[in-house]
This record gives structure tokens, sequence and C-alpha cells, in this order.
């Protein structure tokens, strides 16, 4: 594949598993040059509970997308989400010894690593460590205090984190599935890549990614994410809701929810109905869209209502906080017919659907602009976006490695003619420092507490 750099997400749902390969192209479009999609089977709202299932599910997708791409996935970026995730906000500082050198990334390394001792709750671990705004020496909203002068640095932290042996069987379904993990992202943080403006989340935007065994909450503003929430319900229990309410199979209830549900009952009608074959030469079963719509909207609202109580939460806690972009709802739920109508009734805010497509190549799938590939698509993104901060990282230690030869003073090479010549200098080898913090290495001191609590 010519020179171009490829990356791999990997989305391990609790309906699908999606191995998706992608590159950027000369127009900065992401050009997907594989994609493979399987039935999830082992995974339940978000987390393993059945590891040889998830390994062959796994197997299946990449194996998949390595044939319509041609390629070999070797590592892979994977998304987390489950009911076990959580986030909190914690505040840190540290004082330095010399308050009129400039602050540096090693400064702000220390202050980052200062979060790793916080206390959690027993079998929990840190997944993300989120810087939001720093102060210094009690000037506060500064979102960049590398280059300034002071000797107290404070700073407000997201800290996302989730359970160590849900984490750790994901990390160890890839390994046994013969792929590496390069990195493990928060899904809707993924999703928020694919789908989100730099207006809306500079503005304020609360992004709502229904899956199919979670709903993840996100929000966004002053372009950093603020809160995030996961709700252990998605698609598939509303699947559950049409098949005992309808007495049918689960296979007809989700052909049921996908050709012919609604979100709003209101625009559906009692005298349209849908008849669904019987089994094993029983009498064919109607029902009518207008009692699909009821059952579909009653667990909706009920999705809703909890999504809404966690942006209500996000706003009281400070007045002065705003929305302005409203909400944007991605994810195979997304799909439901009069969703949006739904969601601005309930939250009172404008809303839209997120698609993936702005960032694809215009000649890509149709399929793959759906809401449904949102978080893989940001998967990929994030994934390229690593690689190229990795790359720069190593060229900047490349250059503070590299020998600097002294310059020589034209003084001494006059007098040099005359008297006998110095012998020169040894050259100042500067020492290689520590370049700005990436998310790998928060991954590679997480691998080594997986590998500690073995």
């Amino acid at each position: 594949m010519e020179d171009r750099k490829y990356a791999v997400g990997l989305d391990i749902g609790t309906t699908k598993i999606v191995a998706m390969i992608g590159a950027y192209n000369e127009y900065n479009k992401l050009e997907i040059l594989g994609v493979g999609k399987t039935k999830s089977q082992g995974v339940k709202r978000g987390v393993v509970n059945n590891i040889s299932q998830t390994i062959n599910s796994i197997e299946i997708a990449v194996k998949e997308a390595e044939t319509h791409s041609g390629l070999k996935v070797e590592e892979v970026t994977v998304g987390i989400a489950g009911k076990h995730i959580r986030s909190l906000q914690h505040q840190d500082y540290i004082l330095r010894d010399n308050p009129e050198e400039v602050i540096d990334q090693k400064d702000i390394e220390q202050l980052c690593d200062k979060v790793q001792s916080i206390v959690l709750m027993p079998g929990e671990a840190i997944i993300h460590v989120l810087p939001q705004t720093y102060k210094v020496d009690g000037q506060d909203d500064i979102t960049e205090p590398v280059g300034m002068y002071g000797g107290r640095v404070d700073a407000r932290f997201i800290v996302i984190v989730g359970q160590l042996v849900q984490i750790k069987n994901i990390y160890r379904c890839v390994e046994a599935a013969g792929l590496k993990v390069r990195d493990i992202t928060l899904e809707p943080i993924a999703s928020s890549e694919a789908v989100l403006q730099d207006e809306e989340t500079e503005a304020g935007v609360a992004l709502i990614d229904i899956g199919g065994g979670t709903t993840d909450i996100a929000i966004f503003k002053d372009n950093m994410i603020q809160h995030s929430a996961v709700l252990p319900f998605g698609g598939k229990i509303i699947t559950e809701d049409i098949k005992e309410g309808c007495s049918i199979i689960e296979k007809m209830a989700e052909q049921l929810k996908v050709k012919f549900g609604s979100a709003h009952p209101e625009n559906n009608s009692e005298n349209v109905v849908v008849a669904i074959q019987g089994m094993h030469g029983r009498p064919a079963k109607e029902i009518s869209t207008l009692n699909l719509a009821q059952i579909i909207n009653a667990r909706m609202e009920e999705i809703l209502a909890l999504a809404y109580r966690e942006i209500d939460l996000y706003l009281e806690a400070d007045q002065r906080r705003k929305l302005v972009s409203g909400v944007v709802i991605t994810g195979g739920g997304a799909l439901l017919k009069h969703l949006v109508q739904v969601v601005e009734y309930r939250m009172r805010m404008d809303t839209r659907i997120g698609l993936p497509n702005e960032h694809l190549q215009g000649d890509m799938h149709e399929e793959l602009a759906s809401p449904i590939y949102s978080t893989s698509v940001g998967l990929v993104m994030r994934a390229l976006k690593n690689q190229a901060d990795d790359e720069e990282r190593a060229r900047e230690e490349a250059l503070i490695s590299e020998p600097i030869a002294p310059t020589p003073d034209p003084a001494v090479i006059s007098d040099s003619l005359e008297t006998e010549p110095e012998q020169p200098e040894e050259p100042f080898i500067p020492q290689p420092t520590k370049s700005k913090r990436g998310i790998m290495k928060y991954f590679d001191q997480f691998k080594r507490m997986l590998d500690d609590a073995e």
C-alpha cells in the first residue's frame, strides 16, 4: 500500500464487533481500506462475559478487514465502554523548585503523574487522565502553561476510570486473537472525533451515543470533554421490549424495530399493521405500527430521561454553563425514525444526528457514513493521530540527541594564523528531554499495571 500510514480501530460492542482499517489520502480525508463486521458473541452491555466467544468474533472481524484491504493487521486501537465506566473531577498541584525557570513539559508530566496516586474504589483503574485547565500562581483559566513562569502549578482533570477486571478481559481477548493493543480509548471520545465539529465542542454540546448495550454520554465545552457517563441501556433492550410486548422471537423483533420502528407514536396510525409470518405453520401475526411505536417510545423516554439527568447535573454545577450547540445523537440507535423530535421535546435543545461522513473520502460506500460506524471511524482517526504524534516526538528527540558542534569564533580564527592552534573543546551534547506526554505513556503504565495484577 504505497507509503501511507494506516491504522486499525476495533469496536467491541454488544451487538457487533467492527474492525476498520483506514488511512488519510492526499486531501486529508479518511479512506477506509477495509472493514470487517460480525455479530458480537460474548459481550453484554459493553462488558465481556464469554472470553472464547469474544476472541472468535474479533478474529472473524479482523480477518474480513484484512481480506478486503489486502493488509495485515498487527495492532489495534480498541474502544471501551460499559456500565463500569465512570468519570470524576480531580484537582492537584505541584510546587516548583525554581519559579524563575519557565514551566516545561516535565512539570506538566509530573503534575499528571500525581493523578495516578488518587484513591479509587476497590478494583478500579484509570483509563484516561484528561487535563482541563491550569492555574499558575493564582492566575486561573490557563489552557497551556508551558513557557510561563511560576512556583505553583494547579490543574483540573477529568479522570475516566473503570473496573480493572473488565478492562483486563478486553485486553486479553485482543491479545488472544493475535493482536497487539496500541491504545484503549473511551468510545464516546472516539465517536466525538468522528461526528462533532470544533465549533460545537467550543460552544458546548452533549453527545449521546446509543449503542446496542449501552448509551454513552459525553459533554464538551471549550474544546474539552467536561463530563462522561455510561447508561446500561441501549438498542438491544428496546428489541427485547418488542419481543415481549408483541410475543415474537428476537430476530423478528429486531427486524420490526429497524424497518418499521418509530420513536414517536403520534406519527403512526393504529390502522397501519405489519404482518409477521407465523412459525411452523402457525397463522401470521398482525402488529400495528402505533403499538410498535408506543413500545419503543416508552423505553426511549426512559433512556433519554437518564441521559437528561446526567446533562442537567452538569449544567446545575455552574449556572453559567450553556450547551449552545445542543445535542448530537449517534450510534445505531440514532437510526430510529422521529428520534430527533423526541429528543428535542424531552431536552428542549436543538438536536441533530451525528454522521461520520464529513471526514470520509467522498466516494466511500454510503453504508460507512452511517452513525453505526461513528465509533469505528473515530477510533481509526484517533489511532492515526497518535501515530503522527509519536513520529513527531521521535523526530524531536532525535534532534535533541544530535551533537551540536561549537560555532567558530572569527577572532579565534584570525589569531590562529599567528599562534599555535588550540585543541578544540569537546562538543556539548545536551541530554534528551521528555517530549509532550502522549496517550501511549499512560497506556504503557496501564499495561504494566495489568501485568502486575496477574
